[in-house]
């Protein structure tokens, strides 16, 4: 069938063809129309970028998973920063001494904090320039920098250069403040990174960079800008110029490579650096940064303040009082003002005068002990300089002396060196009385190296060797109990043992005026009478150092001259529980054995301690506690604690107006004797005046307005009976066995010799209405200091000097006398005698006493059978064995001076004090 297009079909498909042309289709089934638009194009490569996209979604979840757990970790274990809101670094106390200088500083940092108000403010763009430039833009960590030196360090990777680091200010607070650690990780610096965040959201900028100013170490024991300005540069902070600005901002890079002094090539590098960051950031100008760079870095020498000369056993001992009281960290580092009492020239004083003393004991008792070392081939005319420099010098040595190398044995000719930066080599010769000495002891050598002094006044020298005796001093003020010196021993370099503190010694006959302390309160008169003659109790014979006899003594003359039978015979009448209840209320000792032996002081005790107890007598019976501490204020001038005793109070209602006596015959006043004095028996007395009130000797009662001083100490012992033992104690440097501790000295003074069991220990304890001093003279390891060497003898000169010193800028001051109590002259049967009476009391009278306590005495009460055989060795007359009656009060066939007849057996002198 032909179609009418002349294709001679009717318009269907053919079935063959269709299905070839249609791709294989069936033929009679037409196409299926499309539905969904265009067939879609790369659908590989979105399938591709599909799977991709899965993959990195899914490792991003882990990854943000494990990144969160990474963290949690992290930011679990982080410190707090609301400790820093109340930042208080950790500052140096200082100590200052009695006229308010710096006497010595106490730090584990030596810190000076500044707060940023008093930040200059071209300190802290040099900082800025050279650490931290977007520190205030930034949010605590600089991305940029991060990524920088992350690059850097990857191109360097393999090399040995420290990885660069990118902490801000803000960062390095982190590490320096809570972290604590300087370690290179990853780890350390995520938690820094995290922390410096979080200070950022709870301090200000101003409050950051405080604290990083302040905390930061550069170099040199300086810590914080405060502290590097006065080390470097000898200057406060506020007095830098860019160019010495410039250079602490160098600093926190690399103390130790910046030194000035050991690189000054590369640290002025460095400072030139810094100039040019504060120029380009217009902190400056650049004609400033210029002209700043052409300045030379010269550092200025600075010397730490303190310790003054000889006060290192007074800020040692002011050390260990602080923390006792309130522990190392707060004492080190706490920022603490410590106002002590220390006078910087009486303790100078105090300091020669010890060494002086032992200098002069050792040379008495010793010869020359050789060089401290020998040097070989020795050439007068060569450079013994240098070898001589290579010596080490020992730690007894003291400031003043040189090492000095025998030149020439023949001529005494010596050579030493003199000075630092440059050094000078000196020469000189030894006199002939050290020649000699040497020549006595070890010999001298050409190449001998010895310590010698160089004169002030002269081109001379003079030989010097540390001795081996030790000795100790303290002067306290009676008024307050405030410590003015104290020297603990020969050397505080050699031995940091403080003697005067530290050393339980026994005191030897200066404790006997305590025993008669309490025979005044028990109220017997200076002038009763015991007897001065042999006594035994079982194994144990006492016998006095001068090994005779008195009879019949009264306890003025007892006192004045230190017998012992007389101190024994007292001891047993009130007892041995007086004797030690007195000395544990003056504080003398802790406890005490109930023995007679006691009473001659056979206890131990120390030097401070005995100060306070002879100052409680010179203060008429108030308690005086030694004190080395006026007062302690913390960082922010509040006052921790001040010394007590004394306070200002509101004036008495009723004032007590000062009387006057004329003077009469046999009457005294408390300065001396008055002109009409009768020459024998007991003279009429008559009350003396007193300028005081009842309150005390510092109360004083002079204006009708105003504060007053008043004494709150409590009152251990009568104004009374210590005005007794003090008018006896007089006597005892007037004429008594501490002549030579007074002479010379035209104020009235008391005081009482010391000498222990066997010469171990001499001392001598004196003091004016002002002043105590307490000498102590022996060996660490008790041993005899000597026939003869007694307290008298070789601490009476050092007591002396000092004093002399100590009282020659004070005004003259009698010692007061309470109200009602009467001075009167009298014979005592070896001389006239002025005491103190109480109304109740007669001078010149003695009572009978009866035997007291002494019948019931057995040598248990001796302790004898615990305590050495003593003094055997110094016994020069014959023994003695049956105890006499001895009976107080009574006359006996001695009469002063003469000696008692010889007895069997014996010999000791006692244990105890001897004179």
């Amino acid at each position: 069938m032909t179609l009418a297009d002349g294709s001679g079909r009717d318009g269907r498909v053919d079935g063959t063809s269709d299905a070839t042309r249609d791709g294989g289709r069936p033929a009679g089934r037409r196409p299926r129309p499309p539905t969904g638009g265009p067939r879609p194009r790369y659908r590989l490569v979105r399938r591709l970028a599909g799977g991709v996209l899965g993959v990195v979604l899914l490792a991003g979840g882990v990854g943000g998973v494990v990144a969160w757990q990474e963290y949690s970790r992290l930011a679990e274990g982080l410190p707090t920063v609301d400790g820093l809101r109340t930042y208080q670094p950790p500052v140096m106390s200082r100590l200052y001494s009695g006229d308010d200088q710096i006497m010595a500083e106490l730090a584990a940092e030596r810190r000076i904090f500044v707060p940023y108000s008093a930040i200059p403010e071209r300190v802290r763009n040099a900082f800025l320039a050279a650490e931290d430039q977007k520190f205030f833009t930034h949010g605590g960590v600089d991305p940029l920098a991060i990524i920088r030196a992350g690059l850097t360090d990857l191109m360097m990777h393999g090399s040995k250069h420290r990885p660069i680091g990118a902490s801000t200010i803000t960062q390095q607070v982190a590490r320096i403040m809570l972290l604590g650690s300087n370690a290179v990780s990853m780890e350390r610096k995520a938690k820094e990174a995290l922390l410096a965040m979080r200070l950022e959201q709870t301090l200000s900028k101003q409050q950051i960079l405080e604290i990083y100013l302040n905390e930061i170490y550069l170099g040199d024991g300086a810590y914080g800008i405060g502290a590097a300005a006065q080390t470097y540069f000898n200057k406060p902070l506020d007095q830098l110029d860019n160019a010495e600005a410039a250079f602490l901002g160098a600093l926190p890079k690399s103390p130790t490579n910046y030194n000035p002094v050991r690189f000054p090539q590369a640290a002025t590098g460095r400072r030139n650096w810094v100039l040019e960051r504060m120029a380009d950031l217009h902190a400056i100008t650049p004609q400033e940064a210029r002209a700043a760079e052409q300045e030379p870095l010269i550092p200025a020498s600075f010397t730490r303040p303190g310790p003054v000369p000889g006060s290192e056993w007074f800020s040692e001992e002011v050390r260990r009082q602080l923390i006792d009281k309130y522990g190392i960290n707060s004492t080190m580092e706490g920022g603490l003002s410590v106002h002590t009492s220390m006078d910087p020239h009486l303790q100078q004083v105090a300091t020669t005068a010890l060494h002086e003393g032992l200098m002069r004991y050792d040379r008495a008792h010793g010869g020359w002990r050789g060089p401290v070392t020998h040097l070989d081939d020795v050439d007068p005319h060569g450079d013994w300089a240098s070898a001589l420099a290579r010596v080490g010098a020992p730690a007894s040595m003291l400031t003043t002396w040189r090492l000095a190398v025998v030149l020439s044995a023949a001529t005494g000719q010596v050579g030493w060196l003199e000075g630092k930066s440059p050094v000078i080599p000196r020469t000189g010769e030894l006199p002939v009385r050290d020649r000699s000495w040497m020549r006595t002891g070890k010999g001298i050598a050409t190449g001998d190296v010895v310590m010698i002094e160089p004169m002030a006044d002269s081109s001379g020298v003079a030989l010097r060797q540390v001795p081996r005796v030790e000795g100790a001093l303290t002067t306290i003020d009676v008024r307050t109990g405030r410590v003015l010196a104290m020297v603990g021993g020969w050397s505080f370099r050699a031995s940091q043992f403080n003697r005067v503190t530290q050393a339980a010694r026994q005191p030897g006959s200066s404790f006997k005026p305590f025993v008669y302390l309490a025979a005044m309160e028990q109220g017997i008169s200076p002038s009763q009478k015991f007897d001065d003659s042999p006594v035994s109790y079982g194994e144990w014979h006492p016998n006095n150092y001068e090994k005779d006899f008195w009879g019949p003594t009264m306890l003025h003359d007892a006192l004045r001259e230190s017998r012992n039978l007389v101190t024994i015979r007292l001891a047993a009448q009130i007892g041995m529980k007086s004797v030690a209840d007195m000395a544990q209320k003056l504080d003398l000792v802790h406890s005490m054995p109930l023995v007679l032996p006691a009473a001659l002081g056979a206890v131990e005790t120390t030097v401070m301690r005995e100060a306070g107890a002879y100052a409680t007598l010179a203060a008429g019976g108030h308690l005086v506690t030694p004190t080395l501490i006026d007062d302690v204020k913390d960082r922010n001038g509040n006052v921790l604690w001040r010394a007590p005793g004394l306070q200002l109070g509101p004036m008495p209602a009723t004032p007590v107006s000062p009387t006057s006596v004329p003077a009469s015959p046999g009457v005294v006043s408390s300065g001396g004797v008055a002109s009409g004095a009768v020459s024998s028996g007991a003279a009429p007395s008559v009350p003396v005046a007193s300028a005081l009130p009842p309150g005390g000797p510092d109360a004083a009662t002079a204006s009708d307005t105003g504060p007053v001083l008043q004494d709150t100490r409590p009152q251990v012992v009568s104004a009374d009976s210590a005005y007794q033992v003090v008018t006896m104690l007089r006597d005892v440097i007037r004429r008594g066995t501490g002549v030579r501790a007074g002479a010379g000295i035209d104020q009235p003074v008391a005081g009482k010799t010391g000498t222990s069991q066997d010469f171990n220990d001499a001392w001598f304890a004196g003091f004016s209405p002002d002043l105590v001093t307490v000498v102590w003279i022996g060996f660490d390891t008790p041993q005899s200091l000597g026939r003869n060497e007694t307290g008298g003898v070789i601490a009476g000169p050092i007591w002396n000097q000092v004093m002399k010193a100590a009282l020659a800028e004070r005004p003259r001051v009698d010692f007061r006398a309470p109200p009602g109590m009467r001075l009167a002259q009298y014979n005592t049967g070896m001389g006239m005698a002025i005491d103190a009476f109480k109304p109740d009391q007669q001078p010149g009278i003695s009572v009978d006493m009866g035997a007291g306590a002494i019948g019931t005495l057995t040598a248990a009460d001796t302790g004898a059978e615990n305590m050495p055989d003593s003094e055997s060795d110094m016994a020069t007359a014959p023994g003695h064995g049956p105890v006499g009656n001895g009976v107080p009060g009574t006359v006996g066939q001695s009469s002063p001076g003469s000696s008692a007849p010889p007895v069997p057996s014996g010999g000791d002198i006692g244990m105890g004090g001897l004179y």
